[in-house]
């Protein structure tokens, strides 16, 4: 009874349209109250502190300023010529562009939000240009957008192993072929469509301007390189590799393109704080509302009650994966982990699911969540660059909703599709 209380309360400050971080705060605050645990809020702001000050979340904004770097340096632009002189000959051209180039800008960035804003800017009015439907546009970018936090680097798979214990290293790894996947499927979803509403083909890129745009987009490759070189060669820690992928980001920018002056510095270090903000706040007050759940013994109680209806570990992560998705409609992808994590955990556990594998598909399902309405940050993200209305927008990502919805699916049921890199290069986990 007291579950279903403290999560109605919940649910019923982000129908009112607070912010989640607020919702999570002040459900735990109240409940504390009621409960005659006042006392325990002198203790609320000290667990808020320590549970962001982990040397593994210290990787988040490092990666969210070499985004931002990226984006102001000129290596989207070059990526995304890049990917049209690769593919944009195939039906549906710079559809399939877009695809390609988030597919690269995830081996950098590991933000959607951040390749959502970066590659939109470029491509959502160049598609326009070429006869695009904006909306149909835009709706591809903020779907190819959600591969970010799949392929390495990841801030969710930094948060989940920070969270849990998991290899950092290993989720990394386990993050690239459902990546590749995921990108298959949209790169499908855009041919079907291109095919049905009669969409263009580019020109086909001759061999040299292939060759040119790929030694233009050489020095962007470099920050995949050390970020994931450094990590599986015991050079760096997600930490610290994401502080040298930023480091390299600002020479290329400066240095090698040109394209980020002095001036620029503080805009992309004021949008990096603003970004990194948003993201601690929230992790904090999921310690503090994690800490009401832990207290109220709710995970325990909801893996009993699970456990007591089947044991069987497929219809498990069914479940699992059905909640999620229901709650990405309503929540921000950061907040669900928080909050699900440590409910889910000794459930995997019991049921024999590799942690690896778990923290693979609860990333991509969140994913997912980014494009759902009405709280999908993407949705937002991609509507603000591209000015179509939200529901418009909404409306054509089913296509790639459902697409993902698939590859997810597979990911879930194809455990092998997750551990196999991992299990090769760093061995089987013990």
């Amino acid at each position: 009874m007291m579950t279903a209380a403290i999560f109605a309360v919940l649910f019923l400050f982000i129908l009112l349209g607070l912010p989640i971080a607020v919702c999570m705060g002040f459900t735990a605050v109240i409940f504390f109250v009621v409960l005659g645990q006042a006392d325990v809020l002198l203790m609320l702001p000290a667990r808020m502190y320590s549970g962001t000050t982990s040397f593994t979340l210290l990787a988040i904004p490092f990666f969210i300023l070499a985004g931002n770097l990226m984006n102001t340096g000129g290596m989207t632009q070059r990526l995304v010529h890049f990917a049209q002189c690769l593919v944009g000959h195939i039906r549906g051209g710079l559809g399939h562009v877009t695809v390609v180039t988030n597919m690269i800008m995830a081996g950098m960035s590991g933000s959607a939000v951040a390749d959502a804003t970066g590659t939109g800017v470029v491509l959502i009015p160049a598609m326009e240009k070429a006869g695009y439907p904006r909306a149909f546009s835009a709706a591809l970018v903020g779907a190819a957008s959600t591969i970010g936090p799949i392929i390495p680097p990841s801030i969710p798979f930094v948060i989940f192993g920070s969270i849990t214990g998991t290899s950092v290293g290993r989720l990394f790894l386990g993050g690239f072929l459902p990546g590749v996947l995921m990108g298959i499927f949209l790169m499908i979803t855009v041919a079907i469509l291109s095919k049905r509403r009669g969409y263009r083909r580019e020109e086909r890129a001759s061999r040299r301007e292939l060759m040119i745009s790929a030694l233009q987009a050489t020095p962007a490759w470099g920050a995949p390189i050390i970020i994931i070189g450094g990590i599986l060669a015991g050079v760096f820690t997600p930490t610290e590799a994401a502080v040298a992928a930023s480091l390299y980001a600002l020479i290329v920018g400066m240095l090698v393109y040109g394209e980020i002056t002095i001036a620029d510095l503080p805009r992309i270090l004021w949008e990096t704080i603003q970004n990194t903000i948003q993201v601690m706040f929230i992790i904090a007050a999921a310690g503090i509302f994690g800490f009401l759940l832990i207290r109220q013994q709710v995970p325990m109680t909801l893996v009993e009650g699970l456990m007591s209806l089947t044991t069987t570990p497929w219809v498990v992560l069914l479940v699992i994966n059905v909640i999620l998705l229901i709650l990405g409609c309503f929540m921000e992808a950061i907040a669900i982990m928080l909050l699900t994590i440590p409910v889910f955990m000794p459930l995997i556990a019991r049921v024999g699911v590799d942690p690896v594998h778990f923290g693979v598909l609860l990333t991509l399902n969140l994913m997912i969540g980014l494009l759902t309405p009405p709280v999908g940050m993407c949705l937002y993200a991609v509507s603000s660059v591209s000015k179509v209305p939200l529901w418009p927008l909404a409306k054509e990502l089913w296509p790639y909703i459902a697409a993902l919805t698939v590859c997810l699916g597979l990911v879930t049921y194809v455990p092998g599709l997750v551990l196999w890199i991992p299990n090769l290069v760093m061995g089987v986990a013990r």
